[in-house]
Order: C-alpha cells, then sequence, then structure tokens
C-alpha cells in the first residue's frame, strides 16, 4: 500500500477529518475527533492504527515482522501495520476499517454523535 491509497481509503471511511496536528508530515485521521490512524508521508514504511488489546497481541504474533506495538502511543492499544512488507493491501484495509470502528464504538462522544456515525455507516456500509 501506498501513502496516497492509505490517505483515499481513509478518507472514503464516513465522517473522517484529515490533519497534520503533530508536524508537516504525519497525517492523521480521525473520526468524531478521535484518532484511529496515522502516518509519516514522507517515510510511509508504517501506519498506526488503534487495536483491541487483545487482538492487538494476537496481530504481533501471528504476523511478528509486519506487526508491532506502536511508537509514541500507548503499546497496549495502538500497533504499527508495515505498509512495505508482505501484507496484502486488503489486509491493510480490513485493519484501517477495525481501528476505524473501533473508535466510532467506543471512543466518540457524545453518544448522539456515536449514534448518527453508526446510523451514517449501517446506511452507506464501509468500503472493502
Amino acid at each position: 500500500m501506498d501513502v496516497l491509497a492509505f490517505r483515499d481509503y481513509c478518507l472514503s471511511l464516513p465522517f473522517t477529518e484529515e490533519c497534520t496536528p503533530f508536524d508537516e508530515t504525519t497525517l492523521v485521521y480521525k473520526v468524531g475527533g478521535r484518532m484511529y490512524a496515522f502516518a509519516d508521508m514522507v517515510g510511509f514504511e508504517r501506519i498506526a492504527l488503534k487495536c483491541d488489546p487483545e487482538e492487538a497481541l494476537l496481530l504481533r504474533e501471528r504476523y511478528p515482522d509486519e506487526v508491532t506495538p506502536a511508537w509514541h502511543t500507548n503499546k497496549r492499544l495502538w500497533n504499527d501495520v508495515r505498509t512495505t512488507g508482505d501484507l496484502p493491501d486488503a489486509f491493510i484495509r480490513a485493519q484501517i476499517r477495525n481501528s476505524y470502528l473501533l473508535v466510532v464504538r467506543r471512543n466518540v462522544t457524545p453518544r448522539a454523535r456515536r449514534e448518527e456515525i453508526l446510523a451514517r455507516i449501517g446506511e452507506l456500509g464501509l468500503p472493502e
């Protein structure tokens, strides 16, 4: 996956916002004001994605060279997924989608905003 495919996929998810709050080269994607993905657009070698703690450990065990604890984040909740390795783009998109849905379901507040986003996802479905 290249940085343009990453960007296009993230922006295809309903209510996604793109910003660069950390520096000029780190793309951050949020839903409902909460981060679900970020990556350096210049040295695009990995994507940081939020993950359920148990799932995060399983992915790290299954793909030890491709999925690692994310830098500068809570290692329990965030994984780095390599974009330059052997993982297929469909797997990476699935991890982005999982991160997005996790953030919508657990982190977006107020509740009315969360329900609005979930209803819209239900209407549209999520891209593969």
